[in-house]
């Protein structure tokens, strides 16, 4: 007599197969157009391969290890992944619960006007907004200022003669927590050769973090700004403005979860390679000179 099966018993299995779906798809756009990405796909690839031809050609030994390797599979997933998964694990506990908008406007008029006094004067500058995840994690060396934030601290940082001028500064709300830091640069290698050390420095560390990167060109005084392994050159002031305010500044507070989640899941992550976008010389400049 065959066996009956009742709806109600569907329902687990469908369960189970709708959380590893979404598991996999959100960890799918969280990984891709990271360094792991590659290593991602060569690892499926190499686990298909496996699997498919154990099964068409009925390989008993094969097939047995790879049941029996199988935890040792996940424990190297998690050493290889290891950047990837503690990227993913800090900003689920970096949920932006309470953010202020009103004290985070007030840090996007310290960056605008800091960007404006010392473009003028040409001046380099390597800002570093912090979000979730925790950048002194990721940056090399800096030294501890841990004042508020500015345009007259910031100008004195980044003075030429100042001794901590050179390397990056990083801000945490509205308070100067690091200066002299040594941003990671970005490996890829279809960059314009005319990027300096500053935008690449820009690129690398908004390809391992969400942090906002604002650098001002010693050579030619250009504004501009990375994010999310996105570099744009030669923005105004008020498109520098517009830009921060999209990405920093929560209108409502009870929504942060909710917009953590969409920025995070709803949107791309990032494109597979950068992509830099020149504006054109406005009327009354020069073209920008090849070092930046």
């Amino acid at each position: 007599m065959p066996e009956i099966i009742h709806i109600h018993d569907l329902w687990r299995p469908a369960l189970e197969v709708l959380i590893l779906a979404v598991v996999i798809y959100f960890a799918s756009r969280f990984l891709r157009g990271t360094r792991g990405w590659p290593v991602v796909i060569g690892f499926v690839i190499v686990l298909l391969m496996l699997a498919l031809t154990t099964t068409i050609l009925n390989l008993q030994v094969l097939r047995w290890l790879l049941g029996t390797f199988s935890a040792f599979f996940a424990v190297a997933v998690i050493i290889i992944f290891q950047p990837e998964l503690r990227r993913m694990l800090a900003e689920l506990g970096n949920l932006p619960l309470f953010a202020s908008a009103s004290e985070q406007r007030e840090s996007i008029e310290v960056i605008i006007q800091t960007c404006e006094r010392l473009a003028e004067v040409k001046i380099g500058a390597l800002i570093a907004v912090e979000q979730t995840i925790q950048l002194q994690e990721v940056v090399e060396s800096g030294v501890p200022v841990d004042c508020d934030a500015t345009p007259e601290m910031l100008e004195t940082i980044f003075f030429p003669n100042n001794a901590i001028h050179d390397g990056g500064v990083i801000l945490k709300g509205d308070r100067i927590a690091l200066a002299a830091c040594i941003f990671p640069l970005t490996q890829r290698s279809d960059l314009n050769k005319s990027l300096g050390t500053r935008h690449r420095a820009a690129i690398g560390l908004s390809e391992e973090t969400d942090a906002v990167i604002v650098v001002v060109s010693e050579e030619t005084g250009m504004i501009s700004h990375a994010y999310k392994g996105q570099l744009v050159r030669n923005v105004t002031l008020e498109e520098l403005r517009a830009f921060l305010t999209s990405v920093l500044v929560q209108t409502d507070k009870s929504r942060g979860v909710i917009e953590w989640f969409r920025k995070r899941f709803t949107e791309r992550h990032r494109p597979g390679a950068p992509v830099i976008i020149q504006h054109e010389p406005r009327l009354g400049e020069k073209s920008p000179a090849k070092k930046n």
